[in-house]
């Protein structure tokens, strides 16, 4: 299963006006997101993706952590990047972050941006939008170079929550097209064998999110 036109449809029906809002609301519930940053890590001149980059906030936070180091960005909403593109301008970093749209399980490196593969590919609360999120996972880690990793946080299942705030949460989460990925991490882990990848998962905040790292073997 791929994403079709009409998921990108979707998409752009669901951030046409919260693209507007979007960076400034979602500080308050998207865990985890700057420490992953931070562990990116990349070398001197390194190349590093994000799939699902949306406004382009985490890259341009990684731009700015990582001057020596090349940035990516794919999405599949033109409306995000419409934002993205307008970011970038302002940070005056349209030179060192290139963007392009795209299909998250079927996107070919070479064809978008000229490259075979990326030091570091990540993935922010993107997986949980996604049906068919074990495609994206297998293709991003196709996308790894050797040596590299990639990085992965989303939404937790909340198993560790009372079950009234927990229903409540999940049935807020789906206003926005977010479904929460039962046992993430567990499932992560499994694909990460499969694929000749180690994993290393962490569930934050009693299971509110996860965050995971696979790495070549």
């Amino acid at each position: 299963m791929t994403m079709t036109a009409s998921a990108a449809e979707k998409m752009d029906e669901v951030y046409r006006r919260q693209r507007f809002i979007y960076d400034a609301t979602r500080r308050y519930y998207l865990f985890g997101r700057d420490r992953m940053i931070e562990d990116l890590a990349p070398p001197a001149n390194g190349t590093v993706l994000e799939i699902g980059c949306g406004t382009a906030r985490n890259l341009i936070k990684a731009a700015q952590l990582y001057p020596e180091a090349w940035f990516y960005g794919l999405d599949v909403s033109e409306a995000m990047l419409r934002s993205a593109r307008a970011s970038l301008a302002r940070f005056n970093l349209s030179a060192r972050i290139v963007l392009r749209s795209g299909d998250a399980t079927a996107f070919d490196p070479e064809q978008l941006f000229a490259l075979h593969g990326f030091d570091r590919v990540f993935i922010s609360y993107a997986l949980s939008m996604i049906p068919a999120w074990r495609e994206v996972v297998r293709h991003a880690a196709a996308g790894v170079a050797p040596g590299g990793g990639l990085f992965i946080v989303d939404f937790g299942d909340f198993d560790s929550y009372p079950e009234l705030w927990r229903r409540a949460q999940l049935a807020w989460l789906r206003r926005f097209s977010v479904a929460p990925i039962p046992a993430m991490d567990r499932k992560i882990g499994m694909l990460a064998e499969q694929m000749g990848f180690t994993a290393i998962t962490e569930r934050l905040y009693g299971g509110y999110a996860v965050r995971c790292r696979l790495q070549h073997r």
